[in-house]
């Protein structure tokens, strides 16, 4: 079976743009060309890996799980030359939304400090998971439980309090906690970015209507306004202050676990460094928290 770099370049291009006109712009190549080349890739391989109508374009199920590994196999090829030309890699870190909360900054700052000849840079894509699998990123910090996959390990940091984020001066923003149902009358507002609040987090039949958007600043907004109320975690309430939003500690709700996930083979020599730094950081912050592992 004989593929070619251009060939998984070629499926991770249609993958990520989900048409033929658009990969081929992205690739600066012809969309005839590029057709040859997939249809060319689809024979080696002997499966189909696009689904093609006039109307849509969609991958297979083989095509997306090979889609994820050609973005795995170019970025390691990236990282490999990049390591082979003696550059420095920075240790690349996603996140959702939220970071460390308030042990973010003293935690890149004491980084830098102490490690300054490798750089640590922070991203947020929409989904830090699939980055990391894709081989985007070497680690990731996350509120949700993650995927089971063989290739990657979860470790629990620490636990943080749920909060309610409601418009400031309004009656609930007066008092020092609320439960979940001081909710329930309210209009509720889930960001889509931010998966930690759902309508679960209520019983059935006493939840609240609840309505999605597409990021922070538009949930900070609708509640600013005055339109619905938030749930959220701690560590919103450290990255995103606003002047029109005041968080409350919600005293009966579960609290949020906050992970790293990375491969269980480090993609950069410093993540064992790293491991060790960001422990230590979140030690110094509070009571050391109970720390597990799993696959």
């Amino acid at each position: 079976m004989n593929v070619e770099l251009r060939h998984l370049r070629a499926l991770a291009a249609i993958g990520d743009q989900g048409t033929i006109s658009g990969a081929a712009v992205a690739l600066r190549i012809s969309q005839p060309a590029l057709s040859r080349t997939l249809e060319q890739l689809e024979r080696r391989i002997g499966t189909q890996l696009v689904e093609r109508t006039t109307r849509r374009l969609a991958l297979t199920d083989a095509g997306r799980l090979l889609h994820e590994r050609a973005h795995l196999i170019l970025n390691q090829l990236d990282d490999a030359l990049v390591e082979a030309a003696a550059e420095p890699r920075p240790l690349r870190v996603g996140f959702a939304w939220a970071a460390l909360g308030d042990r973010t900054v003293p935690l890149l700052r004491a980084w830098r400090q102490q490690h300054p000849k490798t750089p640590v840079r922070v991203h947020r894509p929409a989904d830090p998971e699939a980055a990391l699998r894709r081989g985007e990123l070497d680690a990731v910090i996350v509120r949700t439980s993650p995927s089971p996959h063989a290739d990657l390990l979860s470790q629990e940091l620490y636990r943080e309090r749920r909060l309610a984020a409601v418009p400031e001066g309004t009656p609930l923003a007066l008092r020092s906690a609320v439960h979940l149902a001081d909710l329930i009358d309210q209009p509720v507002v889930l960001c889509s970015t931010a998966a930690t609040a759902t309508a679960d987090l209520w019983p059935r039949g006493r939840r609240p209507r609840t309505f999605q958007v597409a990021n922070v600043d538009e949930w900070l907004t609708t509640i600013a306004a005055g339109d619905a109320v938030g749930v959220t975690a701690q560590g919103t309430e450290q990255s995103h202050p606003h002047p029109g939003v005041t968080y409350l500690p919600i005293s009966d709700a579960a609290p949020v676990t906050v992970r790293l996930v990375r491969p269980r083979t480090p993609t950069h020599p410093a993540t064992g460094a790293f491991i060790d730094h960001l422990q230590k950081v979140i030690a110094t912050a509070g009571p050391k928290p109970e720390v597990e592992e799993d696959s």
